[in-house]
């Protein structure tokens, strides 16, 4: 009997998927275990293997193409087998889409969504940029009378000028170079140049997903500027001490979050509609940039890992994340999320709090400035951290007062190394 392959969940998050590329093709004999296809998910490229033996009869979705969680993407079965009915009667068991669902509750008669048909001939994996054509050089209404050099003509095109309203000083009123080059741009009508780039799974979750707590949960922001002297001079220590490896200030970033988070559990929660979840572990979720958007992989039971072991999977994650390697497991469970932006030199920002979180931490550069200690002015190592909560379980004294212990841990890192080992 025929096995309908349909699309899996690979993420709590994930609405539907892009299958990237089928490692089998329409007749290749198929075994359990075997590697299906590679099925791009908002936040990974991950391999589907099967669970069925059998011949592949049928590829529903094209590499290159979406569909639905559950939506049905290929038939796996024996020879002979009736591939069409088997088909019409999977398609009739597949949810409908949310807009579809809509419909239907509307006073409008809901119309029957079409089947995406197969194509015969395979689409790209990835979706790529449309091409902008260079736009040709107008001229006036007589087009084989325009004079103008091969020079001239390639740079208008470069620079995205309309020759419309542009007069030639050359011979005959030909066109030249310096007559581009001399041109009031602001005066000239400029051909408009873009491209249009399809938005990738990722991107359209993040998209989805911040805007539903910008929106929904009422945010604030708490911002604190610290000082960070003996933070510097402890990392110098240390990493003098377990030379070749190397910790970030990241790395202690996240350890006095997550001895902090301890100390204020109330801060370790997230709202969950109907109730409010205090939770008794500490992970931490890592905001990584990728060309894609941004992952937030999570370091799990922070607050009882060594600063070693933090800089170490802080560092795979970022690799795993850049080549799409991430597994679900490695971005689910976050109680509390760390966004640094110091690295690019941005001293101060606001975070959009990473959904179940209440809060979200905003780290910027560190910077030198003068500052005054003991009644005098001396050089310092400053930087500002802002706290976004979310009002509904964080409020602002809750906020402040974590803030305070996280300042005692980074500001006094000899009482954030006494409570583990390096």
């Amino acid at each position: 009997m025929a096995e309908v392959i349909k699309m899996p969940k690979l993420s709590d998050t994930m609405e539907e998927g892009v299958i990237a590329n089928w490692q089998k093709k329409v007749g290749d004999q198929v075994n359990s275990g075997d590697v299906l296809a590679e099925i791009e998910s908002d936040k990974a490229t991950m391999e589907f293997e099967s669970f069925h033996a059998g011949t592949l009869l049928h590829i529903e979705i094209p590499a290159g193409k979406s569909t639905q969680v559950d939506g049905v993407i290929a038939i796996i079965g024996e020879k002979g087998e009736d591939v069409e009915a088997i088909l019409k009667a999977a398609k009739a068991d597949v949810p409908a889409k949310k807009e579809e669902k809509a419909e239907a509750k509307s006073s409008q008669p809901a119309k029957a969504a079409e089947s995406p048909k197969p194509s015969s001939a395979p689409t790209p994996a990835k979706a790529q940029p449309r091409p902008v054509e260079k736009a040709p050089v107008q001229s006036s209404s007589d087009d084989s009378r325009m004079k103008i050099s091969p020079l001239a003509k390639r740079l208008a095109e470069e620079r995205g000028v309309s020759l419309r309203s542009l007069r030639g000083s050359g011979e005959n009123g030909r066109i030249v170079k310096r007559d581009i080059e001399n041109a009031n741009l602001s005066q000239i009508p400029q051909i408009e140049r873009y491209r249009d780039v399809e938005t990738s799974q990722m991107r359209k979750t993040i998209a989805r997903r911040l805007s539903e707590s910008k929106f929904t949960a009422p945010h604030f922001y708490l911002t604190i500027d610290l000082d960070m002297d003996r933070a510097v001079e402890a990392r110098i220590a240390i990493n003098e001490a377990i030379n070749p490896e190397k910790i970030s200030f990241n790395d202690l970033v996240i350890k006095a979050a997550a001895i902090a988070l301890k100390d204020h559990p109330a801060v370790n929660a997230g709202w969950h509609g109907d109730f409010i979840r205090y939770n008794e572990h500490v992970h931490v979720g890592v905001a990584v940039a990728v060309d894609e958007g941004l992952l937030v992989p999570v370091v799990r039971h922070a607050d009882s890992k060594v600063l070693t072991q933090i800089s170490s999977e802080v560092r795979d994650f970022a690799k795993r994340a850049k080549t799409k390697k991430l597994q679900p497991e490695d971005w689910q469970g976050n109680t509390f999320t760390i966004s640094n932006l110091g690295m690019f030199g941005i001293e101060e920002f606001t975070a959009i709090i990473n959904p179940p979180d209440s809060c979200i931490m905003a780290v910027g550069s560190i910077r030198q400035e003068p500052v005054v200690k003991n009644g005098e002015i001396k050089i310092g190592n400053r930087m500002k951290v802002t706290l976004s909560c979310d009002h509904r379980v964080v409020d602002g004294v809750l906020g402040a007062q974590f803030l305070e212990t996280f300042r005692k841990y980074i500001e006094n890192p000899i009482v954030l190394l006494g409570m583990s080992s390096i």
